[in-house]
């Protein structure tokens, strides 16, 4: 939920910024005009200001024209001669040797030295001719620091900007980001097993009227649900009650073998017992179906009781060691912890025990099936682990994640000699997926299958 909340803010907080950027500079250049304009503005204001200057020049002498132009302190002015002498000037005018040589159109602004000089020619009452001087001193640097810096023009719109743009964007991604979180929630739970998850949405009326992408998003999930749900309760059911159908024609097949053992000589004796044997074979398959089935629709942990995991391992242990002794190979148990957890013992016994038979059947003659149960680390979790590892072939990395599958095999040809019908390991993680826990296989880098049992530890108050 974190990295899609962030994903779609970044995205949407970039997408403001830069139509804030595009604005601010639309608005920056209707405010500030361009440079023609600018330089035409300043030539008007300086003749007006030279004329003035001289004005009072031709009427007061060069005290007045003094006084006029220290109004515009810290600037300085000159009055000139057309052939460059200094016929009046201010206190603060700058002393500048051949200053006309500067200027060879008389007509301009440029900088000479530190200071900026403006030459603007003013014509007297007598028609006189004189060249007026402006001068510019540099600007310090805390007055450029402060002409020029970013909040000085942007304070307090940009922060102002910032602030909405970001609150802005915040409850956009909020609208957005939230019927995915609610879907992606309602999904995860769908592939955890939980066929009745769905997601909140409207009612009919105004889902057809105020309907949107994600709204009919959010439909169409549910409807999948509905139908996923229903196609695969209806596979239970008929599952269950093939199961159950199957067992009066077996038990009657079972009596007409006896019969028949009677009755029939000597030379049919092999054959019936081949009989025998593949009808045994049928019914452990059918309880195993019937087993499977009563644990899909078994979904409360109400009968749960506190057990010890350590108890458990002990118990099966012997009955291990006893069918070990078959193959040969040898079962050992190793506890790095004492592990209590709500759960069932039969079921769990019986989880437990499918993985061991089966690591002791694959495991090479003469090695070892190991059962280890620990605890995780506290920064893991609060978890028991069993872990049941063998010394066999080994499971090939594409079958992992399906052997758990009912009626998956990892031999697709199903041979006798390659086990049972492909249920107990089915058996085993819905058991496991009962108690809370998850159930994983992993191939062991030298030989040999892991299975890891995880189960929640019992939390003592």
């Amino acid at each position: 939920m974190r990295g899609l909340f962030f994903k779609i803010f970044a995205i949407f907080w970039l997408a403001q910024s830069l139509i804030f950027v595009i604005s601010t500079t639309f608005i920056v250049r209707q405010r500030f005009p361009s440079p023609n304009i600018v330089s035409d503005a300043l030539d008007s204001n300086l003749q007006h200001d030279g004329n003035v200057g001289l004005l009072a020049y031709e009427q007061g002498g060069c005290a007045s024209f003094a006084e006029n132009g220290n109004r515009h302190e810290p600037s300085g002015a000159m009055l000139l001669q057309p052939t460059g002498n200094v016929v009046c000037r201010t206190s603060n005018a700058l002393s500048l040797p051949g200053l006309l040589a500067h200027f060879p159109n008389r007509v301009e602004g440029r900088r000479v030295g530190a200071s900026y000089v403006w030459l603007v020619p003013v014509l007297a009452r007598n028609d006189s001719h004189y060249e007026y001087v402006w001068f510019q001193p540099p600007p310090s640097s805390k007055r450029r620091e402060r002409h020029w810096s970013l909040l000085h023009y942007a304070f307090p719109q940009l922060p102002v900007a910032i602030a909405i743009g970001g609150l802005t964007t915040f409850v956009l991604v909020l609208l957005f980001s939230r019927p995915l979180v609610r879907l992606r929630r309602a999904a995860r739970e769908l592939a955890q097993g939980n066929l009745s998850a769905r997601v909140e949405e409207p009612p009919s009326s105004a889902l057809r009227s105020h309907s949107d992408e994600f709204q009919g998003l959010v439909h169409d999930f549910n409807h999948m649900a509905e139908r996923l749900e229903s196609l695969v309760g209806a596979q239970r059911l008929l599952l269950r009650d093939v199961s159950h159908e199957l067992r009066s024609p077996l038990s009657r097949l079972s009596v007409a073998l006896e019969l028949a053992r009677e009755d029939a000589g000597p030379e049919l004796g092999e054959h019936l017992t081949r009989i025998e044997r593949e009808g045994e074979k049928l019914n452990q398959l059918i309880g195993q179906l019937l087993t499977l089935s009563s644990m899909e629709a078994r979904d409360g942990v109400s009968a749960f009781r506190s057990l010890s995991l350590n108890n458990l391992c002990k118990q099966l242990l012997p009955d291990a060691e006893y069918e070990a002794q078959r193959r040969p190979c040898q079962v050992r148990l190793v506890q790095n912890a004492e592990c209590t957890i709500m759960g069932d013992w039969d079921l769990l016994y019986r989880a437990i025990e499918n993985v061991v038979r089966n690591a002791i059947r694959y495991t090479a003659p003469n090695t070892e099936v190991t059962i280890q149960l620990r605890a995780t680390a506290a920064e893991e979790g609060h978890s028991a682990v069993i872990e049941v590892t063998d010394c066999g072939p080994g499971i090939p990395d594409a079958e992992l994640e399906h052997i758990f599958r009912p009626f998956y095999r990892v031999d697709e040809a199903r041979s006798s000699a390659t086990g049972g019908f492909g249920v107990g390991l089915a058996i085993t993680e819905r058991a496991v997926r009962l108690h809370g826990g998850t159930l994983r296989a992993v191939n062991r880098t030298e030989g040999g299958t892991s299975i890891e049992f995880l189960f929640p530890l019992k939390v003592e108050n």
